[in-house]
């Protein structure tokens, strides 16, 4: 019988052919990984005991450890649910932060049990240990986080009285004053383009009660950024330079490798409505993405490359013809303007009318009715109808003298309600500039039967304040409180509104101040634009979005989208890294992207990406790689 033979197994074809499946494998792999998260190095992706700690949400290296101190405890009256419910709203928004965290003890820092944690949270711990002193300096120096609340360490673990030491050393700060609770609660004035208030407008202002006695303090290092001043320029007064420096509520910055950030007031302090919680959450976000090294992105207020707007609004009711001085000092193509003008002098001085009329843009002054304060405003001014027809009225009367649309109200008494904006939309009016006091040193956008409306509120002293109010009839004096205003409208980095009345600052011996303030702005790198300019402007700002999203240690995604059904152009989106990089690249997995001009800036820590123009419905979807600068 004949031996039936099977094949011949070739072991060395099968290995080779293993191998080369298991390298071809281990390729696609390694592309995969690289498509995904950038650039990468060999150890951040081997399966080793550390880089499963990364992924475990067990570890303490991803999670928040929250202070309970006792020996702060111990110095509340008895039965005291103060610091319990501090920590309880810490846990609240830890937890909506998506962030990890454990409540830890005195002794935990004390026996040095800490240095695992990203970050350590220090709710109103006013007495600390000198051990717990030691341990946190040393933590924040190896390259560790703090977000501490009001001031840390200003008694000793038996409530005896150490001072302002560890906060000066640590924080880069001088305590000025606490805030006596004489008031119900304080305003507290938010910076915009930083980091810590990404997404928040402008010059936003935060009511804080002052029932825990809030904090002013003075920034000393460079180290050190004030985020806020509890100043009011509203209310109070003083030299608005020094006195914004002298009232820093929020600060952000550096000691040894680690971060921190201050809030000189506990979370349970701020009061408000839905918007100011909204807002106050995106702040306390905002600084546990920058105490966790992870980024921040808005689209900047300005057209690049300024840092503030101002718009000149001179207001026509008295002594008219002064508006004249102003002919002489400006060239209006270089700076426009809007004239508000009362409808009954429009009647009786027609030819005067249109000659301004020929030098800008012409608003109404209307009378709504008068109350005593913004609080009176609801059913105290005049009904919607009477309102209605002061608007149309106004309106018609100016528009036939100048033969030019006017698309601007000035309340006569400077507040307004929501039969004033009904009103608004019905007679297809734009703009509302108002003396009431709101929340932001920009405009909002307020939307009534389909009809957007720009709303601008006084966000600097006038003349009327300036030349009447204060009797300042010197132009040194004059000229030095306006740039005053302006330097606080820069460091909030809104729009100033320059408002002038025929009777005061037109007069033709303080004219001339006007030009002077105009050229200071200039100087200080503000945007002199018009009511249009600001509205289309604002329009094209509002209406893109931005999005980013962390995919690795060295690659962050970001993607910016125009859902108009305009195209919009010269934008600036800031992406704030919130860590030092080098050889950033900028590319796209989506075939034809067009890669705007970008650059670094910052030290290193904040990418501006210039946008010169995006079509309708446009998205492009970038991906940003970068190498990490250790700090």
């Amino acid at each position: 019988m004949k031996e039936i033979r099977g094949l011949r197994v070739n072991y060395l074809i099968i290995f080779l052919s293993g191998l080369v499946l298991l390298i071809t494998g281990l390729l696609v792999f390694l592309l995969i990984v690289k498509n995904i998260y950038g650039s990468y190095e060999i150890k951040d992706i081997i399966p080793t005991k550390a880089n499963l700690k990364v992924l475990s949400a067990e570890e303490k290296s991803g999670k928040a450890a929250i202070l309970y101190s006792k020996y702060t405890e111990n110095m509340l009256p008895s039965g005291s649910t103060w610091l319990r419910d501090n920590v309880d709203t810490w846990k609240k928004f830890i937890k909506n932060s998506k962030m990890d965290y454990d409540v830890i003890s005195d002794q935990t820092i004390e026996l040095g049990e800490h240095f695992d944690y990203k970050l350590i949270i220090l709710p109103g711990s006013k007495s600390l240990s000198d051990k717990q002193i030691m341990q946190l300096k040393r933590y924040l120096e190896n390259g560790g986080s703090l977000f501490v609340t009001g001031g840390p360490a200003t008694f000793s673990d038996e409530g005896k009285w150490r001072g302002w030491d560890f906060f000066t050393e640590v924080f880069g700060m001088k305590f000025n004053k606490e805030i006596k609770p004489e008031e119900t609660y304080k305003v507290h004035t938010l910076r915009g383009s930083l980091p810590l208030t990404a997404g928040i407008p402008t010059g936003y202002t935060l009511k804080i009660a002052t029932w825990d006695r809030p904090i002013y303090a003075e920034v000393l290092e460079p180290r050190t950024t004030q985020g806020s001043f509890w100043y009011d320029f509203r209310k109070e007064a003083g030299l608005v330079r020094e006195e914004i420096d002298k009232s820093a509520g929020i600060a952000y910055g550096s000691y040894g490798k680690g971060r921190f950030v201050w809030f000189g007031f506990e979370l349970n302090s701020v009061l408000g409505v839905q918007k100011d919680y909204i807002f106050f959450e995106k702040l306390f976000n905002n600084s546990i993405n920058w105490l966790t090294y992870q980024p921040t992105a808005f689209i900047k207020d300005w057209p690049s490359p300024y840092d503030g707007a101002l718009i000149l609004v001179p207001y026509l009711k008295e002594d008219i013809t002064n508006v004249y001085s102003l002919y002489s000092l400006i060239n209006f193509k270089q700076t426009p303007a809007t004239f508000f003008v009362d409808p009954n002098f429009a009647v009786n001085n027609p030819e005067l009318l249109k000659s301004i009329a020929g030098k800008g843009d012409i608003g109404a002054i209307i009378d709504i009715g008068f109350v005593e304060s913004p609080e009176d405003t609801v059913n105290k001014l005049f009904p919607k109808e009477t309102q209605s027809k002061s608007l149309a009225l106004a309106k018609d009367t100016l528009s036939k003298i100048t033969k030019e649309d006017v698309d601007a109200i000035m309340p006569l008494n400077g507040y307004y309600d929501d039969n004033t904006l009904q009103a608004m939309a019905a007679e297809d009016i734009d703009f509302l500039l108002t003396d009431s006091l709101t929340d932001r040193s920009v405009p909002e956008i307020r939307i009534r039967n389909n009809k957007p409306i720009m709303i601008i509120t006084k966000t600097a002293r006038d003349d009327y304040e300036v030349i009447k109010n204060y009797g300042l009839t010197n132009t040194d004096f004059q000229r030095y409180t306006y740039e005053e205003d302006i330097d606080r409208v820069l460091f909030e980095g809104g729009l100033y509104v320059f408002k002038i009345h025929s009777e005061y600052q037109l007069q033709p011996q303080y004219a001339p101040v006007i030009r002077d303030i105009l050229r200071y702005a200039k100087n200080k790198n503000m945007w002199i634009t018009s009511l249009r300019e600001l509205q289309a402007w604002w329009r094209r700002r509002q209406g893109v979005e931005v999005r980013y999203e962390t995919r690795s240690k060295r690659r962050i995604a970001v993607e910016f989208t125009n859902p108009n059904d305009k195209p919009t152009d010269e934008l600036v989106v800031q992406v704030n890294l919130n860590k030092k990089v080098k050889n950033v690249d900028v590319s796209s997995d989506i075939i034809n992207t067009k890669i705007p001009r970008y650059e670094l800036r910052n030290d290193g820590q904040t990418i501006y990406f210039y946008l010169e123009k995006m079509d309708a419905h446009e998205t492009r979807s970038l991906l940003v790689d970068f190498e990490n600068i250790d700090a």
